[in-house]
C-alpha cells in the first residue's frame, strides 16, 4: 500500500495548554486547584474521546418529529450523544454551578471558565445553553423575585443530574433581532389572573430546555423596547409533554448543528413576570456580561482547538524532506496565529476574573467590566473566524474535507460573531460604555496590569494607542456620524491595547515566577509578535462610505 498520511491527533487540552496552566499558577488560590485540576483533566480526557468518536462514527444531528403515528402532536426532538451526556458532565464537574458557589468568591467565575474553556468545543455546544441557563439564574437573582429564586435556581444550578433544568432565552421574533422594540408577543392575563404568552418566536436556541426567559408584551402596552416585560416559563409538563407551544420546524444551520434551535408558536403558554410589566430589555442587562463572556471563552475554546490540531499536524507532515513544523514560512504562520491568540486568551480571562468581582461586590470594577465585555466578545468572535480558517488552511486540501472534523471547526465559529450581538451591535455598546467616563477606566486599568513592566515597546504603543483614541472620542462628540462609522475600528483597538498590557504582565510574572533560564522568555516572545501586528487599528480619516456604496 502506499503512503498514508497521519492524521492530527488532539492534544489533552488541559494538560497540554501552557497557557491555562500558567493562568491557575497565577490567579487561582492553591488551596482551590487541586479540586479543578480533577476537573479539568477529567474534562480534558472527555474532549480527546470525543474528537475520536466524531472521526470514527457517522456525524448525527437532531432530529424533530412533530406527529406519532396515529396522528398526535408530539413534537419530539431526538439529541446527539454529546447532548444527551452533557447533563451528567456539567452537574458532575460543576460546568455550571461553579460560577455561583459562594465559597469560592471572586474566584468561582474564573474556575467556572476555565472549565468551560476545555469542555466547549467536545460539549457540540451544549454550552449554549449552559450560558443562557447561567444567564437566567443572574437575571432572576438581580430581579430579587423570592419565589422564582427558590423555584428555579436549584434547578439551574443544580449538581445533580436528575434535578437539572437548562433555560432558553427567547427574545428573537421575525420582525427584529437585536431591534427588540418591534416584538410582536403578546402576554394576557386569563380570567384567573394568569399570565399566558401568545406569539411566534423566531430563533430559540435548545428548544429543549425545562424553562425560558421570555420578551413580551403586556396586553394594552404601548410600543417600543420599553413596554416590553420579562417572564419566566416552564416549557413541560411533569410528564415530559409540552405546554401551550408548538415547534414549527428546527433551523437548517451553517454551523453548530447538533444544537437544536427552534422556531416555535406560544399559545398561551403560562408565565410569571420577573418584575414589573415594563422595562423588559433592561431587566435582561444582568445577563450580558454573563453570556458574552461565555462567548468569548467558546471563542477562545474554539481557536484553542484549531490551533494544536495544525501544530500537532505540522510534526506529522513531511513536505520537501522535512515536517512542516521545520518550514520557517509555516512555522512563521503558526506562530503569528499562535500570538494573537495568547492576546484574546488573556483579555477573555480578564474579564471573567473581573466578572467574579463585580459580583462579589467590587463595585468600582463595574465600569471597566462594561467596556472590556463587549470588546472580548466581539474581538475573539472575528478571531475566532479568522483563526479557524488559516488552521483549515495549514492542512492543505484535508483541511477541506468533512470526514477530518476540521470544516467544522470553521462553519461553527461564524456563530461567535453573531449571537449575543454582532460585530456591529457591540462595537456601538462600547461607544455607549465609553459615554460616561471615557477611557479613564481604562488607562488606569492599563497602568495597573502593566505595574512594574519595563517593556518600553509596550508602554509607547499602549499610550499611542489610547491618546488616539481620546482624540477620535473628542472629535465624536462633535461629528456622531462619523464616530459611528469607525465604532469597529475603535473597539478593535481598545481591545488589542488591552491585550498587549496583560500579555505583558504575563511575560513579567513568568519571569519572575517561572524555572529556570529560560522563563518568560515564550510569553516574551508572544507580546513581540502581538505587537508587531499592531494594536492601532483608528484609520486617520473617515473614507465617503456613501460614495463607495453608490451604484455603477
Amino acid at each position: 500500500m502506499g503512503f498514508v498520511q497521519d492524521a492530527p491527533q488532539l492534544p489533552h487540552p488541559y494538560r497540554s495548554d501552557r497557557l491555562l496552566q500558567n493562568l491557575m499558577a497565577r490567579a487561582v488560590p492553591a488551596e482551590r486547584r487541586a479540586a479543578l485540576e480533577a476537573d479539568l483533566t477529567a474534562l480534558g480526557d472527555y474532549a480527546q474521546e470525543a474528537w475520536q468518536r466524531r472521526l470514527d462514527s457517522t456525524r448525527s444531528e437532531p432530529v424533530l418529529t412533530q406527529w406519532d403515528a396515529w396522528g398526535q402532536r408530539i413534537d419530539r426532538i431526538e439529541l446527539t450523544p454529546a447532548w444527551r451526556e452533557g447533563p451528567l458532565l456539567t452537574c458532575r464537574h460543576q460546568v455550571l454551578a461553579a460560577g455561583h458557589d459562594a465559597r469560592a468568591g471572586a474566584h468561582g467565575r474564573l474556575e467556572q471558565f476555565l472549565r468551560v474553556y476545555v469542555y466547549h468545543v467536545a460539549s457540540q455546544f451544549y454550552t449554549c445553553p449552559l450560558a443562557m441557563t447561567d444567564g437566567a439564574a443572574t437575571a432572576i437573582k438581580a430581579s430579587g423575585n423570592t419565589a422564582l429564586i427558590e423555584r428555579a435556581l436549584p434547578h439551574f444550578l443544580a449538581i445533580d443530574p436528575g434535578s437539572f433544568w437548562l433555560s432558553g432565552q427567547w427574545m428573537t421574533e421575525t420582525a427584529g433581532g437585536s431591534d427588540v422594540g418591534r416584538s410582536e408577543t403578546q402576554a394576557r392575563q386569563d380570567t384567573d389572573g394568569q399570565w399566558r404568552l401568545h406569539g411566534r418566536k423566531w430563533f430559540t436556541s435548545a428548544v429543549v430546555g425545562e424553562a425560558a426567559l421570555a420578551l413580551a408584551r403586556p396586553q394594552g402596552a404601548g410600543d417600543g423596547a420599553g413596554a416590553l416585560a420579562l417572564f419566566y416559563v416552564e416549557t413541560k409538563h411533569a410528564d415530559g409533554r409540552w405546554r401551550e407551544l408548538r415547534i414549527d420546524r428546527l433551523k437548517d444551520k451553517l454551523g453548530t448543528r447538533e444544537l437544536p434551535t427552534a422556531e416555535i408558536h406560544l399559545d398561551g403558554l403560562p408565565a410569571i413576570p420577573l418584575g414589573e410589566l415594563a422595562h423588559g430589555v433592561r431587566q435582561v442587562a444582568p445577563m450580558l456580561n454573563v453570556t458574552r463572556t461565555w462567548n468569548a471563552v467558546c471563542a477562545c475554546a474554539s481557536m484553542a482547538s484549531a490551533i494544536a490540531l495544525a501544530k500537532d499536524y505540522a510534526q506529522r507532515r513531511k513536505a520537501f524532506g522535512h515536517p512542516l513544523i521545520e518550514q520557517p514560512l509555516h512555522a512563521h504562520t503558526l506562530a503569528g496565529m499562535q500570538a494573537e491568540f495568547d492576546g484574546a486568551f488573556a483579555l477573555t480571562f480578564e474579564v471573567a476574573a473581573l466578572l467574579g468581582q463585580v459580583e462579589q461586590g467590587a463595585s468600582e470594577q463595574a465600569p471597566l467590566l462594561r467596556l472590556l465585555t463587549p470588546l472580548a466578545k466581539l474581538w475573539t468572535g472575528k478571531m475566532a473566524v479568522s483563526v479557524c480558517s488559516e488552521a483549515l488552511e495549514c492542512f492543505g486540501g484535508a483541511g477541506y474535507i468533512e470526514t477530518t472534523g476540521l470544516p467544522q471547526l470553521l462553519r461553527d465559529a461564524q456563530v461567535y460573531c453573531i449571537w449575543e450581538g454582532t460585530t456591529n451591535v457591540l462595537s456601538l455598546d462600547t461607544l455607549r460604555a465609553l459615554a460616561g467616563s471615557g477611557l479613564v477606566p481604562l488607562r488606569e486599568a492599563c497602568e495597573h496590569w502593566l505595574g512594574d513592566v519595563r517593556h518600553t515597546a509596550t508602554r509607547e504603543a499602549v499610550h499611542a494607542a489610547l491618546d488616539q483614541a481620546d482624540a477620535f472620542l473628542a472629535h465624536g462628540a462633535d461629528d456622531a456620524q462619523g464616530s459611528q462609522a469607525l465604532a469597529r475600528e475603535l473597539a478593535f483597538t481598545l481591545a488589542r491595547t488591552a491585550a498587549a498590557c496583560l500579555l505583558a504582565r504575563q511575560a513579567h510574572w513568568m519571569h519572575l515566577h517561572g524555572t529556570g533560564e529560560a522563563a518568560g522568555r515564550r510569553e516574551h516572545a508572544a507580546l513581540e509578535r502581538f505587537l508587531a501586528h499592531g494594536i492601532n487599528r483608528l484609520m486617520p480619516g473617515r473614507a465617503d462610505d456613501a460614495q463607495l456604496l453608490a451604484s455603477p
